[in-house]
Formats: structure tokens, sequence, C-alpha cells
């Protein structure tokens, strides 16, 4: 018979795809880790891995088994939370985000989260690319663009608007042409991981003279000197930098949450992540007015 402390390690190791990495989130040694899916192989009657330099990699019976591990623990979870809903939210929450996001909405909305709910842990995962649920690095995830594969739960959180910013000092430019000359701050064109972040067009045809494949560096590059486009809920963290040309260049985007479809039922999860998309949206909209009401 196995036990879910064996399908514990099993998860652990299938999220990380390696022992030394699951180890120390299983607090026990590679040793034991490695003796105990060896156990769990051997009473299954079949390899769940396929052992490489690279790691530890899924075969088809070990992918199956993590399906209803997972479910099994959503349900283990669904069952430890029951009767809690009145009560404050307590535990770890990890949600994983662009880095856009998680640098400049996120400390402010999972501290008035965590104001309300003291017992809570959140840890902010951020990634110059898209975070894998199935895996298990998180329990939550901001996107840029709904996924359209994988059992997914996702709710569009809010749009977002941005802009072409440069710093103030500089000459007010009066259409794009007048940027030339101006380096072009933008993303590392070949670690563009969604395609709503391609949002340079005819400004980056001559090339991104500065780029970065984080948001907050592009900020900071900017603050340097430039041309680039912002997320307008940034600009009041760079004082030095204004909106140019409003009116010829303005994009929308939108965040959305998604979540692994086995934790729809986790009134625990289902309750942080109305707070999150609820602060998310109250935060978007009090910065992009920081914006406006400094430009009227």
């Amino acid at each position: 018979m196995t036990n879910w402390d064996d399908l514990r390690v099993f998860l652990a190791v299938a999220r990380a795809e390696s022992l030394t990495a699951a180890a120390p989130v299983l607090r026990l040694d590679p040793g034991t880790v490695s003796r105990r899916i060896a156990r769990l192989e051997e009473t299954l009657g079949a390899a769940l891995f396929a052992k490489s330099p690279q790691g530890y990699a899924l075969t088809d019976r070990g992918a199956r088994l993590r399906d209803h591990a997972i479910a099994a623990e959503a349900a283990l979870r669904e069952g430890l939370e029951e009767g809690a809903a009145t009560e404050g939210l307590t535990g770890q929450i990890r949600i994983g985000a662009p880095d856009g996001c998680a640098n400049f909405l996120l400390p402010q909305v999972c501290a008035m989260i965590r104001k309300q709910n003291p017992g809570l842990e959140v840890q902010v995962l951020a990634l110059p690319r898209v975070v894998n649920l199935s895996k298990r690095e998180a329990d939550l995830a901001v996107t840029v663009s709904p996924p359209d594969a994988g059992r997914l739960t996702v709710q569009k959180i809010t749009d977002y608007q941005l802009h072409l910013a440069m710093r103030r000092e500089q000459a007010l430019p009066a259409s794009v042409k007048d940027l030339t000359g101006q380096p072009v701050v933008g993303y590392i064109p070949d670690m563009i991981f969604d395609a709503a972040l391609d949002y340079l067009g005819p400004l980056g045809e001559a090339g991104v003279q500065l780029a970065s494949n984080s948001v907050s560096v592009q900020l900071q590059m900017l603050r340097q000197g430039g041309v680039g486009i912002v997320h307008d809920f940034a600009l009041p963290f760079a004082p030095e930098l204004r909106r140019v040309l409003t009116d010829k260049l303005h994009l929308t985007r939108a965040f959305y949450l998604v979540r692994h479809t086995a934790d729809r039922r986790s009134d625990r999860i289902n309750r942080f992540a109305k707070a999150l998309m609820a602060g998310l949206r109250a935060e978007v909209v009090r910065l992009e007015r920081i914006v406006s009401d400094q430009e009227a």
C-alpha cells in the first residue's frame, strides 16, 4: 500500500526534476529522497522517472501518477481547510508573476492582504517567463495572456495602460520621427516570452540599443536617458520620467489570474484569489490616476 508521505516525496521530485533540488523542500537529504523514490517504484512495479545527468524526467507512468497525486493533494488541502472559512488565511501561498507586476503592484497588494491575515505567508516568484503551474512552481500565476492549454482556471483581472516615456528635461517630441537618434529601451528581442510584450512596433525597427528581459531594469535604463514603452503604473516609481506622444501611441494590455483546476474547490485559494484580484485592480487604478493627475 502506497502512503501519502511517499506521494509527497514523489511530487516534490516531479516538480523539481531533481533529487538535490527536492531535498531542501522536503527537509530530507538527497540519499533519503532517492531511497524513497526507489521504494515507491518497487511498490508500484514501474519506473516513475527516467534518470539522466540532466535530472529526473517523468515517464508516462510517472506523469499519470503525478496528475492523480496533485488531485489527492488538492483534496487533502480542501479537507483540512473545511470549516475555516470564517477565519483568517494562514499558511504559505506562492504567486508567480511577470516582473512588472511583481515589482510595482504585488508588494503593496500582498502587504494589504497580509495585514488582514497576519498568519499568512506570501511568496512572489518573479520570472521572465510563464510560471509552470503543472509543476506547482506556484499556487497561482499572473500572466499577460490567457493560456490556451492545460487544466487551468483563468480569470481576467484588469486592463492596464502603456505609453512612450522619457526623461522630463528632454525636448518634448511632436511625432515619433522626432525620437530619431534617441536610444531605444526595450526587451531583448529573442527573449520576449509572450507576444503581448512585443509592443515597440515601428519604434524598434532600427533596433533596441538598451535592452533587458526585465521591466524593472528597462525602467532604470530609461531614467538614464532614451525612450521606451512603460507601464503607466510603474511611472510613479520613476518621477524623472513622463509620458510622451500619448495621442500617437497608447497600448492596452491585461493581466489574468491562472490557477490549477484541481484547486477550484479550495476555499483558501479562492478567498486569496478574490482578495488578490480586487487588490490588483485597485492598485492599477490608484497608480494610473497618479500619472494622470500629474499631467493635468
